[in-house]
C-alpha cells in the first residue's frame, strides 16, 4: 500500500496572488445552527466541548468499538500540555544561555567551543547558541549574516554547491531534517483493544458457560459444539477488526507523512532547485515567500516587509516583522507577508520545531458528522435491543420457574422441589444465553466498522485520483456540496501562462517581442522594471544549455518575454540597488519596487492588474521614449485594448514606473514603514498573458451540474477575463448569462448589507476583481442560506474561506503551506476535474452506508422478530445462540466489508446531493 503514496506532487507554491488577512477564523457558527449536541452539521469548527457534550448526551454501549478512530478528548489535552511545556522549556533554556554569557562577558571571558565543526569553521553547539537563543552578540562576533555564511561554506547569493560529497559532509556534521517519530502501536495492541469489547467479553463468558453446560449435559462428543462455535465466532470477528483497525493505521502513518513532506525551492549552485524538505541542510538558502512554511531555523540574509506568523512555536498569534535587527526564524512558522532570503543553521532535532513534533504524535482522530449520527442511530437500536432482551429473560425465567417450559419429549423441564439445584442452575444458563444472544444481534456491531471502512477505503482510493484527504470528515461531506467556489487561475485554467499580445510605447507590438520598435531608454526602462519588479529568477547555466525561468507562472510568462527583449537578468539586478519592495498584495492587485540606480537616481516600478495601474498613470512613455501626458483618447485606447484582451481571455497586466526626487527614508525602520508612492505613473506597457483553459473542464462542469452542484467562479482577475473564461468552460451558458448579478464585481458585492449578500450570493456564477475577503463573504453568506459549500484555493488569504466551508480543498502544486494547513483536502493536480471525482466519492460513501444499514437492518430486525415472537408464544427460540452470532457477526462484518468498498458509480452523478441535514 506505501507505494500508493510515493512520488506524489505535493509541492509548495510560489505564485503571489494573495494579501493582507482578515475576518476572524474562528467566527462561531453556531448562531445560525441548532445547539442540541447531537446536531454537529460541521465537525470541522467544533470545539472539543462541544463533543465531550455529545459523549455526555449520548449512551454508548460499546465504546470500545464504537468509537473506532475517533477523537480521545484526553489526549488532545494532554498533548495540548506538551506543547506548553516544550515552549516554556525552550524559552528558559534561551534565558539562561543568555544569562551565563552575560555573567562569561562580565567576568572577560568568552564561551570555549565545544565540539569541532568538522571541515566548517563553527559547530553545531555554536550555530545553536546563535539561532535557538536569538544571540544577536554571538552573530556579530562570527561575522554577521556573511561571515556565518564563509564559517558555513556557502554564499548568500549561490547557496552551497550542492553535490553529494557536500551534502553527505552536511548531514554528518549537523544532521539532517528529520525527527525521530513515535512508533506506531503493533498489531497486538489492535488484538488486545479488539478484545475489550463489553459485548465481546459477555459473549466469551457465555460461550465458556455453554461449552461446561454442553459437556455437562450432552457429553463431549455432543456437547463442544455450541460453547466452541461461539468462541469461534468471536475470535474471528476480533481478528478481522484487529486486522481492519491495523490496516487503517498504517495507512494513516502513510498519509501523515505525505503531508509533511513539502516540496520547496533552494538555491544551490547559484540555480532554484526544487528539494523536499527532508533533504535541506545546514548552510542552504531558501527563497521565503508569502504563505510559505519556514523548513528550518535561519538566518535572514535579504528581506521586504517580511512579516512571520510564530503562533505555531509561541503560542501567541502575534505577527513579527523580521529585519537585520531581528533576524532570526524558527522553523514550523509560517511566512505572513512580504518575502525575503534565509540561511539555514539549524535542522531536524536541533530545532525547537523538531523537538516539539519528537515529542507529540500527530492524532489522526476525529469525530465525522456521520459517524455522530450513526453512533446515536447505533445507541438508540442497542437500548431498543437491551429492552427486549431484558424483557424475553423475565418471560423465560417465569415460564421456566412456573413449569411452563417443556423437554422435546413433553416432560416439564423445572418441578418444584423435584428438579436439582444444578439442573435449574444448568436451566437459568441457557435461558441467560439466549437473552445475550438477542443482544448481541439487536447492536448494530457492524456499523461504526462500516463508516470507518468506508471513509478509510476512500481515503485511500482518493489518493490515486490526486485528493490527499487531510480531514477524514471531508470525504463525507463532499457527497453533500451543493455548490463549489472554484479560484479560475492553474484549477479551471492549465497554469501555463504565455505573452501573446504586447501594447508597449502607446502602440501595439506585433509580434509582441518585436524589440526593433522600441527605443534604447523604453526599452532600458521596460528591462529593469521586469527583472527588478519581480519574485522569480533566471538562472543562465555555464556552456550552452536552456535558460532556466524559475518564479509564479505570471512572473516567468513576464520574464521570458523580458529575455525576448533583449533582457541580461543578472546584469540589469546588478546595476542598481533595491531600496525597498512592496509585494504583490492580492487587496492591491498590484507589487512594487524602489531602485536606486549607479547615478543614485531613485526610480519606483509598479506592476499589476492592468485597469488598476493605468488608473494610476497620468503619462506614458511613447516609441521614442519621451514621456507625454495620458490625454482621454489615449486613457481611452488603452482602456479598449484591455477590454479587448479581457474579452479573449488574456489577463493582463500593466508595467509602469516614476522617479522619485524626494530623499528616500535612510533608516531601517523609517525604510519598513514607507509607502511607495503609486500616484501620477508613467506607463511602459500592458501585456496580455494566454492562460488556455484546462481541456476536461468543460465536461467536469457538465457534470456537476447535472448532480445538482453549482459552480461558481472567484477570481481576482478582470471581469471581461473571467466572463470569457466561464463562457469557455461553460459555467455561463451564454452571452445572455452574463449580466448582473450573474456576473459581478467583488467591490459592488462587499458594498451590499448582509440581507442583501444573502440574497444575491444564490445568483452569482462569476466574481470578477474579488479580494479574499469577498470570497469569505460569499462562503458565508452561502452557508447561511443552508447550502453545503466547497471552496477550492491556492493563497495564503484564501485560508478564511477554505477554513470557513464546509470543505475546503486547496491546490497541491500552486497553494502555499497556509493554504493547505487550512484545508480538508489537497487537490495534488490543482485540476477541477479531480474536484468532480472528489464529490463522486462523498456520494460513493453515503450510498455504501446507506446499502449498508438496509442490509444490516433487514437481517437484524427479522431474526429478532422471529426470535422475540417464539420465545414469549412457545418459550423456545427456533434460532439458537450458534446461529444468531452467526449471521449477526459474520454476516454483518463481511457484509461490512464488501459493501463499504464499492467503488463509486456514474449515476451517483445524476441525483441531487443529500444535503445538510
Amino acid at each position: 500500500m506505501s507505494n500508493l503514496f510515493k512520488g506524489s506532487p505535493y509541492r509548495r507554491r510560489r505564485d503571489l496572488e494573495s494579501g493582507s488577512r482578515s475576518a476572524d477564523l474562528d467566527r462561531d457558527l453556531d448562531d445560525y445552527e441548532s445547539s442540541s449536541p447531537f446536531n454537529i452539521t460541521s465537525t470541522k469548527n467544533a470545539s472539543v466541548e462541544r463533543l465531550r457534550r455529545w459523549r455526555q448526551a449520548a449512551l454508548v454501549l460499546n465504546a470500545s468499538r464504537r468509537f473506532r478512530y475517533t477523537l480521545d478528548l484526553k489526549k488532545e489535552e494532554e498533548k495540548k500540555q506538551i506543547l506548553r511545556k516544550i515552549r516554556a522549556h525552550a524559552q528558559a533554556i534561551r534565558a539562561a544561555y543568555l544569562f551565563k554569557e552575560a555573567g562569561l562577558r562580565v567576568n572577560g571571558t568568552t564561551d570555549p567551543q565545544k565540539t569541532s565543526g568538522g571541515d566548517f569553521a563553527v559547530s553545531q553547539e555554536q550555530l545553536t547558541t546563535v539561532t535557538r537563543d536569538h544571540n544577536i552578540t554571538a552573530l556579530q562576533e562570527l561575522g554577521g549574516v556573511k561571515g556565518l555564511a564563509e564559517a558555513l561554506k556557502t554564499s548568500p547569493e549561490k547557496g552551497i554547491l550542492g553535490d553529494d560529497s557536500d551534502l553527505v559532509k552536511r548531514k554528518n556534521v549537523f544532521g539532517s531534517n528529520t525527527y525521530p517519530q513515535k512508533k506506531g502501536r503493533s498489531f497486538w495492541m489492535f488484538l488486545w483493544e479488539a478484545w475489550q469489547d463489553l459485548t465481546l467479553i459477555i459473549l466469551m463468558v457465555a460461550a465458556a458457560a455453554s461449552l461446561a453446560l454442553g459437556i455437562k449435559t450432552e457429553g463431549i462428543k455432543e456437547g463442544w459444539y455450541d460453547g466452541v462455535s461461539i468462541a469461534f465466532a468471536v475470535l474471528l470477528v476480533i481478528v478481522v477488526t484487529a486486522i481492519s483497525d491495523y490496516r487503517q493505521s498504517l495507512q494513516f502513518q502513510n498519509l501523515n507523512e505525505e503531508k509533511r513532506n513539502i516540496h520547496l525551492e533552494v538555491i544551490r549552485g547559484g540555480r532554484r532547485v526544487e528539494v523536499s524538505i527532508y533533504d535541506i541542510v545546514v548552510g542552504d538558502v531558501i527563497p521565503l515567500n508569502i504563505g510559505d512554511q519556514v523548513p528550518a531555523d535561519g538566518i535572514l540574509i535579504t528581506g521586504h516587509s517580511l512579516s512571520i506568523d510564530e503562533s505555531s512555536m509561541t503560542g501567541e498569534s502575534k505577527i513579527v516583522h523580521k529585519s537585520t535587527s531581528e533576524p532570526f526564524l524558527m522553523s514550523g512558522c509560517k511566512v505572513a507577508d512580504g518575502s525575503g532570503t534565509m540561511l539555514v543553521t539549524g535542522v531536524g532535532i536541533n530545532t525547537e520545531w523538531g523537538l516539539l513534533m519528537a515529542s507529540i504524535s500527530e492524532d489522526t482522530g476525529e469525530e465525522t458528522p456521520l459517524q455522530v449520527r450513526l453512533n446515536g442511530v447505533a445507541t438508540f437500536i442497542g437500548i431498543v435491543g437491551l429492552s427486549v432482551a431484558v424483557l424475553v429473560l423475565v418471560v423465560l425465567m417465569i415460564r421456566y420457574f412456573t413449569g411452563h417450559t417443556k423437554n422435546p419429549d413433553g416432560s416439564i423441564q423445572f418441578k418444584a422441589g423435584r428438579t436439582s439445584v444444578s439442573a435449574a442452575v444448568d436451566g437459568a444458563i441457557k435461558i441467560f444465553t439466549v437473552a445475550v444472544t438477542i443482544v448481541v444481534v439487536a447492536v448494530p456491531e457492524g456499523l461504526p466498522l462500516a463508516v470507518t471502512l468506508t471513509l478509510a477505503y476512500s481515503m485511500r482510493k482518493m489518493m490515486r485520483d490526486k485528493a490527499l484527504v487531510r480531514r477524514l470528515s471531508a470525504c463525507e461531506t463532499m457527497g453533500s456540496a451543493t455548490t463549489i467556489c472554484s479560484d479560475k487561475t492553474g484549477t479551471l485554467t492549465l497554469n501555463e501562462m504565455t505573452v501573446v499580445d504586447a501594447y508597449v510605447g502607446g502602440q501595439k507590438l506585433d509580434p509582441p517581442d518585436n524589440k526593433a520598435r522600441l527605443s534604447g531608454v523604453l526599452s532600458s526602462l521596460l528591462i529593469q522594471g521586469v527583472a527588478q519588479n519581480t519574485n522569480g529568477s533566471v538562472f543562465v547555466p555555464e556552456g550552452a544549455g536552456d535558460v532556466e525561468v524559475s518564479g509564479s507562472p505570471t512572473e516567468k510568462a513576464i520574464l521570458v518575454w523580458g529575455l525576448k527583449l533583449g533582457m541580461d537578468f543578472d546584469a540589469v539586478r546588478s546595476q542598481s540597488t533595491l531600496v525597498h519592495v512592496f509585494p504583490f498584495n492580492s487587496e492591491k492587485k498590484r507589487g512594487g519596487v524602489a531602485l536606486q540606480s549607479a547615478e543614485s537616481q531613485v526610480y519606483i516600478h509598479w506592476k499589476g492588474a492592468a485597469e488598476i495601474v493605468l488608473a494610476c498613470c497620468s503619462r506614458y512613455s511613447d516609441a521614442s521614449g519621451e514621456v507625454v501626458p495620458m490625454d482621454e483618447d489615449k486613457a481611452l485606447f488603452f482602456k479598449n485594448a484591455i477590454e479587448d484582451m479581457a474579452a479573449r481571455s488574456l489577463r493582463c497586466v500593466a508595467i509602469a514606473y516614476r522617479p522619485y526626487e524626494e530623499k528616500v527614508p535612510a533608516d531601517e525602520q523609517q525604510l519598513m514603514q514607507w509607502k511607495l508612492p503609486e500616484d501620477d505613473l508613467i506607463l511602459l506597457a500592458i501585456v496580455g498573458i494566454k492562460d488556455p483553459c484546462r481541456p476536461g473542464v468543460r465536461d467536469a462542469i457538465q457534470l456537476c451540474q447535472n448532480a445538482g452542484v453549482k459552480v461558481r467562479m472567484v477570481t481576482g482577475d478582470n471581469l471581461q477575463t473571467a466572463k470569457a473564461i466561464a463562457l469557455e468552460c461553460g459555467i455561463l451558458g451564454s452571452d445572455a448569462d452574463a449580466v448582473e448579478p450573474n456576473l459581478i464585481e467583488g467591490r459592488i458585492f462587499r458594498a451590499y448589507s448582509d440581507e442583501q449578500r444573502e440574497e444575491i450570493a444564490e445568483k452569482i456564477s462569476v466574481m470578477g476583481r474579488s479580494s479574499p475577503n469577498d470570497k469569505l463573504l460569499l462562503v458565508q453568506a452561502l452557508r447561511k442560506r443552508g447550502h453545503v459549500v466547497a471552496v477550492t484555493g491556492d493563497g495564503t488569504n484564501d485560508a478564511p474561506a477554505l477554513h470557513e466551508a464546509d470543505i475546503g480543498l486547496s491546490m497541491g502544486i500552486q497553494g502555499t503551506e497556509v493554504a493547505k494547513e487550512s484545508s480538508d483536502i489537497i487537490i495534488l493536480d490543482d485540476n477541477f476535474a479531480s474536484v468532480v471525482k472528489v464529490v463522486r466519492w462523498g456520494r460513493s460513501v453515503y450510498a455504501n452506508i446507506q446499502k449498508f444499514i438496509q442490509f444490516q437492518l433487514t437481517v437484524n430486525v427479522a431474526a429478532l422478530i422471529i426470535n422475540v415472537v417464539a420465545a414469549i408464544s412457545s418459550g423456545d427460540v427456533p434460532l439458537n445462540a450458534v446461529q444468531l452470532l452467526w449471521v449477526n457477526l459474520i454476516m454483518d462484518t463481511l457484509g461490512a466489508l464488501a459493501l463499504a468498498t464499492e467503488p463509486p458509480t456514474d449515476h451517483l452523478m445524476h441525483r441531487p446531493p443529500v444535503g445538510r441535514r
